[in-house]
């Protein structure tokens, strides 16, 4: 029973906060000083499933934004006459070349996977030597506070702004992309937040809320979801009773986090991100005092 409870905790936790500009990486740190599962091969495979069902919530929602399939994402909303009139083989690869180079969505998802590059290849590397060195409590403080302090600073910088050099994510050119991609790389240090490093990122080089968020999201699927591949293929044989509790996280996260998201969304239509960085300062130092002080 009292695993039950851990796991509902610990699921209600990420699916709050993985998407949020305040680090779930770093929250669920800070949680598992307090809410512990037994044993670590069980832990650490729970964490990366639960991460799971919060990556499938960014699909659910997104989903019709993200699929690159029908004619309504072709440029000029259908395929060239041309190409039409063609037949057999040769008509197949044609669609598939215009298809490739034609069509809105997979741009957007080229552009994504350029972006996700710097960290895919610098998470590989260096994912467990990070790992065993920062993930604990003071360096997750540092982070809260610094990062926090910088999504504030941005917002005032920004707050007089009128204009935006991107309201789209279609409007992002490749560099942009990269550029925000490089900024994701922030977030290997845990505290510091894949979404607010991504936002950060997109703020400084001109895109607006929504537009930052949005790639944000689309930038978390193939980082996550490689990520959790990578965990998954580490992590160790489970009972069946672990695999419910973990089938139980799986739900609870997707479902919390499609609520929040569907929720953050809307709120950034009309406010900025300052909340969130004054929570992640209070929370940073409530941190500090609790592990130094006390």
């Amino acid at each position: 029973m009292l695993d039950i409870i851990k796991v509902i905790i610990l699921s209600i936790i990420e699916g709050i906060t993985e998407f949020l500009p305040v680090s779930s990486t770093g929250h669920m740190i800070l949680a598992n000083e307090f809410v512990n599962l037994e044993p670590k091969a069980f832990s650490d495979t729970f964490m990366v499933i639960i991460q799971l069902g919060a990556i499938l919530a960014v699909i659910a929602i997104y989903f019709n934004r993200l699929s690159p399939f029908g004619k309504d994402k072709l440029d000029g909303g259908a395929y060239p006459q041309k190409v039409e009139q063609m037949s057999g083989w040769t008509k197949f690869v044609n669609k598939l070349y215009y298809w490739f180079n034609h069509n809105e969505t997979v741009e957007l998802w080229k552009k994504v996977i350029v972006a996700v590059i710097p960290a895919a290849v610098l998470g590989v590397l260096f994912d467990d030597k990070i790992e065993g060195l920062l993930f604990f409590p003071i360096p997750v403080a540092i982070a809260l506070i610094f990062y926090g302090i910088v999504i504030i600073f941005l917002e005032e910088r920004n707050k007089s702004k009128a204009n935006y050099k991107f309201t789209d994510v279609m409007q992002l050119s490749y560099k942009t992309a990269l550029l925000i991609g490089l900024f994701q790389v922030l977030a290997m240090w845990p505290g510091t937040s894949r979404s607010a490093a991504t936002i950060i990122g997109g703020m400084i080089l001109g895109l607006n809320r929504k537009t930052a968020a949005d790639f944000s999201f689309f930038l978390a699927i193939p980082t996550m979801l490689g990520a959790t591949l990578l965990k998954v293929v580490k992590a160790g044989a489970m009972t069946g009773a672990q695999w419910g509790l973990i089938a139980l996280g799986f739900v609870l996260s997707f479902i919390v986090a499609y609520v929040v998201i569907k929720k953050f969304l809307a709120y950034i239509q009309k406010n900025d991100f300052k909340v969130f960085g004054y929570y992640r300062i209070v929370l940073g130092i409530l941190v500090l005092l609790y592990f130094l002080v006390f």
